[in-house]
């Protein structure tokens, strides 16, 4: 089968590999379609990722397909199932797994290789995070299952409140994804800072308040004191997973403010930390790490509800062929998603 496998830095090939086979409690789905996501693009632009093996690896973890294979033990399923698989799934026995925090267990079990014509879905993942897909939701909302669920951890773990307003730095899915989800679940005021004026007109569709371009403000921090009465923003998001935006955000908050640092930075990086600020203005600041099966499944109703468009993500769909030249597109700044479908 053709599968897209990640060599080192942008050196992503299209290569045929075995047909996976399904050993003890794993499934083999049919990909039907496979989303891109800014992990995907840091991956290729990096050369790898703290969480996998070095390269060679395949690559995409977003996918909906249908049921071809079943292996021994595996009930409830059925040839044909349409489902969307977590790409990770924790072990439940751990330290960390008896306190709920299911995505700081040591033993994660992470799954790559959507961006292939067919997947095979580790026995954990097929126990705990693997889910039916609704006959009417389609496979381009299905598979943004995973990182919605990121976003709804995320948003869980930031305290926030009815009428605080919140600052959300960073306009590619993740982003656009945190500023629907708090507009339509609280009653706060979000800001969404970004770089590109088109991606923030989707923003205003999926509920910010207001929109800043970052390219026509010479101070972020003093732009988010100017709407704040001087104080900061009560929760700062950054989704950007850069480490100067990082610290930006930290300059964000007001007094006690919440900063979820979500944007995953590159491996060996840093920021500096004010403890003057961090200590006598009481800031929390918080990473927030992937998901846990409780969202995911919140995830998949939120996206069947249709309450949220978040349609306007996908830019638009490309074969497999085409996935190279659409980590040129994102990098460029000229896709949010994309749906690859393998065919």
């Amino acid at each position: 089968m053709l599968a897209a496998l990640l060599y080192g830095q942008e050196n992503l090939r299209l290569e045929e590999v075995p047909f996976p086979t399904a050993a003890a409690g794993e499934i083999v789905i049919k990909v039907g379609t496979a989303t891109t996501c800014g992990t995907d693009l840091k991956i290729w632009l990096r050369g790898g990722h703290p969480k996998m093996p070095q390269p060679p690896i395949l690559q995409g973890h977003e996918a909906v397909g249908e049921i071809v294979s079943l292996g021994e033990g595996v009930t409830g399923w059925k040839i044909g199932d349409r489902v969307v698989a977590n790409n990770s799934a924790p072990c439940m026995n751990c330290f960390f797994c008896h306190r709920r925090e299911y995505s700081l267990c040591p033993n994660l079990v992470f799954n790559y290789g959507a961006f292939a014509e067919y997947l095979k879905i580790p026995s954990p993942i097929v126990k705990h995070n693997l889910l039916a897909v609704p006959d009417d939701l389609d496979n381009a909302l299905a598979s943004m299952t995973e990182p919605l669920a990121c976003v709804l951890h995320g948003v869980a773990c930031s305290n926030i409140q009815p009428a605080d307003r919140v600052v959300v730095i960073g306009d590619g899915a993740i982003g656009l994804m945190f500023t629907a989800v708090i507009a339509q679940q609280s009653a706060a005021e979000v800001f969404l800072f970004g770089g590109h004026d088109q991606r923030l007109q989707i923003g205003e569709k999926l509920g910010a308040s207001r929109t800043f371009n970052y390219h026509n403000l010479s101070d972020v921090p003093a732009s988010v004191r100017d709407l704040t009465d001087g104080w900061g923003a009560d929760i700062v998001i950054e989704a950007t997973g850069i480490p100067t935006v990082w610290e930006t955000a930290i300059a964000c908050g007001r007094p006690g403010a919440t900063i979820n640092l979500f944007g995953g930075c590159p491996r060996d990086t840093t920021i500096t930390v004010s403890t003057e600020q961090l200590h006598y203005n009481s800031l929390t600041l918080k990473g927030v790490f992937h998901n846990t099966p409780t969202f995911v499944r919140e995830a998949l109703s939120l996206l069947a509800s249709r309450v949220i468009p978040f349609e306007l993500l996908i830019s638009y769909y490309r074969p497999l062929k085409d996935l190279e030249q659409v980590f040129e597109n994102m990098k460029n700044r000229q896709a949010i998603k994309v749906a690859i479908e393998p065919g």
